[in-house]
């Protein structure tokens, strides 16, 4: 078997060979106390197979010795945004000596039982907390295919995409407060609904609740207020991908979002995954992006105009079932603009990004009929159900649990993200 070799047993199909190696960031399970209980304080950590590599136990013991780690406090933090705020050399120079130190060929953690007792914990033993802190959250409408159909559905296929789509990558500002890890339990939301005939508008608990099938790049670091980041340089700002279920209440936001766009249909939670990976360990599964026509605008025109070929598939379980059911398979491939172009363009009037913003890339569909990202799109809008098991759903119910996976697959690894999951509890009326 060919890849990297650890002396961590690293099942072959793995979402975390050493060849992949995402941060996070968690907290021993079960510990004694309180917020000043450092056992049970939040620390970053790195995914090796079936645990977890603690990296300020790694940063004690004088590992990261490199000339833009060494000294450095960023792995005794409780987010990653000091890390993020360093840049690509010192990502680099902490995947390089990861890598090196859980060799099977290298015996410092190898050989010493005591700082490997320290530094590996079982991904049973901790409980996994939002990576970063974020401060500004973008989400963008980048899949040309999820476009089409939304526009088609609401207002038919001769108006389906807007003109100004082709042109520049569409965005609204999120909800930061509102993002959730994964396993967080999501609350049915209340909100007003379009009027029947000549009634006033519905109130109450969302009828049409929809999950989002996004992935969200994660900004390292950022720029001066005024001061574009060039799309060629963008690669450098970016950290790496998490996945992402942008929670939808259709209803809610059809009825809204003249003239502003969406706000309460969304902003009652948007749930990612764990682990970022980083664009290094995606760098083999790079691909050519979708050739854009028009041909963009010179500022969004990018050299290396590069998606990566991440498989992604969302299961649902619904409530009382025991197995869920996979209702999509898409590829993050399908974007029609690049996460490059999408933080070239959020940049270009000179606003300022910062360290651990989140830019959803918008619901990610694909060409062929089990390729769509939404129910809005499986279902058509209600018009058609969507069959799990011995259920159906024309939208989500209570006690449905949604289930995000993702995972590249190389010839003797994967480059996996793990999953991302929430459950839908009833309305608090």
């Amino acid at each position: 078997m060919g890849g990297r070799r650890s002396f961590v047993e690293v099942h072959r199909d793995s979402h975390f060979p050493p060849e992949n190696l995402p941060f996070g960031v968690f907290r021993p399970k079960g510990g004694a106390g309180g917020g000043g209980d450092a056992a049970a304080a939040a620390r970053p950590g790195v995914a090796i197979g079936e645990f977890v590599l603690d990296l300020s136990a790694v940063a004690a013991a004088g590992l990261f010795d490199g000339p833009e780690l060494k000294g450095s406090d960023c792995f005794f933090q409780p987010s990653l945004n000091m890390f993020l705020e360093m840049g690509r050399p010192a990502w680099k120079e902490a995947r390089s000596t990861l890598q090196k130190i859980l060799s099977a060929d290298e015996p410092v953690l190898r050989d010493n039982a005591t700082l490997r007792e320290k530094c590996l914990l079982p991904m049973s033993e901790v409980e996994m907390l939002l990576p970063i802190v974020i401060g500004d959250y973008t989400d963008f409408f980048s899949s040309m295919y999820h476009a089409k159909n939304c526009g088609t559905i609401f207002r038919g296929p001769e108006n389906a995409i807007a003109p100004n789509w082709f042109h520049l990558p569409i965005a609204y500002h999120g909800r930061a407060s509102s993002i959730v890890i994964s396993g967080t339990d999501i609350v049915r939301p209340r909100g007003q609904g379009h009027p029947s005939g000549n009634s006033l508008p519905y109130f109450g608990p969302s009828q049409k609740l929809d999950f989002e099938l996004e992935m969200a790049a994660i900004v390292g670091p950022g720029n001066e207020l005024g001061k574009p980041i060039a799309v060629d340089n963008a690669a450098d700002h970016i950290f790496g991908l998490v996945l992402m279920n942008d929670w939808s209440a259709r209803d809610i936001q059809a009825w809204e979002y003249v003239p502003l766009g969406p706000f309460l249909g969304k902003s009652f939670g948007t749930t990612i995954s764990p682990w970022i990976v980083t664009l290094d360990a995606l760098e083999p599964f790079a691909c050519n992006a979708p050739i854009q026509d028009p041909p963009p605008l010179p500022y969004l025109a990018e050299k290396k105009h590069i998606n990566y070929d991440i498989p992604l598939e969302v299961w649902i379980k619904p409530k009382g079932h025991d197995n869920p059911s996979v209702i999509t398979k898409s590829n993050f491939k399908h974007l029609y603009w690049t996460v490059t172009q999408q933080l070239a363009h959020h940049t270009v009037n000179g606003c300022n990004l910062r360290p651990g913003d989140l830019l959803g890339t918008g619901t990610i569909s694909g060409p062929e009929p089990e390729s769509l990202g939404c129910l809005l799109e499986l279902t058509w809008n209600a018009k058609k159900s969507l069959t799990l098991g011995s259920s159906s759903r024309k939208y989500l119910e209570d006690g449905d649990e949604v289930i995000f996976t993702a995972c590249s697959k190389g010839e003797d690894y994967n480059i996996g993200f793990g999953t991302c999951t929430g459950k839908v509890l009833p309305s608090l009326s």
